[in-house]
């Protein structure tokens, strides 16, 4: 019988175990009822009573204290040094086995760039990131946010008017424009100013307004910088705004969102960093630039 395989060192451990708990067994059941047949009356009081009546003390049994010391000591190596900690493990094997493919594919695939990058980037996001921002990546009607308007001048806009739950930054959300004192002609002059000259666009839809935005900006910087860098990776970096390399930042922080948050992908282990670079791009590319 291959349950009874005594070869196996687990199932013979497990039945020695087995056999010295009968043993112990029967010996206790034993002496106990040999103990209640044999009348005793001496003993030690303790030395509280009620009433007249009294307690015998009963002194720890050194045969069950020493059974309890000693199964104590046998868990803790059973545990670091017999079983499981240092034999086979099936969640063990898996988590190499996907180590290595990681690793033989991030090699492969090492210098992928342009429309096979994209690709890549697409089928990863259909898999990862559409349950919540959709196939289409539009965000299932306000769900999550709408990754075909991302990296764009507007989406600095509505950023600044709406506010944002943020990134895990030290610094937390970001406060809607209105409670920071930012009226609707003054968001659009800031994103005017972000999209051209901070910010990985480059370019703007209202360059009359820029000049008003570089004042503006200074509502910003208390988080941002002057530079737009994040001061110290306290806020996002605000000059990747636009490229991959942002879309990359958002997947190793994660994300507060309206329904829930998305997990930090560099801890969790999900993507490795050449899938990361093409969702990135992929996410780029919706804008058709």
């Amino acid at each position: 019988m291959k349950w009874f395989n005594l070869s196996d060192n687990i199932n013979l451990l497990t039945f020695i175990g087995a056999i010295a708990i009968i043993l112990i067994t029967v010996v206790v059941v034993v002496r106990l009822f040999g103990a209640m047949k044999a009348k005793s009356e001496k003993g030690e009081l303790s030395e509280e009573n009620w009433d007249g009546i009294g307690e015998y003390k009963n002194p720890l049994p050194v045969g069950w204290a020493v059974c309890f010391a000693g199964v104590i000591i046998w868990a803790l190596w059973y545990f670091l040094v017999g079983y499981p900690l240092n034999s086979y493990s099936q969640i063990g094997e898996y988590n190499e086995e996907v180590k290595a493919y990681n690793t033989s594919f991030e090699s492969k695939f090492a210098n992928v760039q342009g429309d096979e990058l994209i690709r890549m980037g697409e089928q990863v996001f259909l898999v990862q990131c559409s349950q919540c921002h959709g196939v289409d990546a539009t965000g299932i009607n306000g769900k999550a946010a709408d990754l075909t308007a991302w990296g764009s001048e507007e989406a600095i806009y509505q950023t600044i008017v709406q506010g944002s739950k943020g990134m895990n930054y030290p610094l937390g959300e970001m406060s809607k424009g209105a409670d920071l004192g930012i009226d609707d002609a003054t968001a659009k002059a800031i994103a005017a100013y972000v999209a051209l000259e901070i910010s990985a666009i480059k370019q703007t839809k209202n360059p009359a307004l820029v000049e008003a935005g570089r004042e503006a900006y200074v509502t910003c910087t208390a988080c941002h910088g002057e530079d737009g860098k994040g001061m110290d990776a306290m806020a996002p970096d605000l000059t990747k705004y636009g490229s991959g390399e942002f879309v990359v930042d958002v997947l190793n922080h994660g994300k507060n969102g309206f329904i829930g948050s998305m997990p930090n992908f560099s801890t969790t282990g999900v993507l490795n960093a050449v899938q990361e670079k093409a969702v990135g791009a992929y996410i780029s590319s919706l804008r058709g630039e």
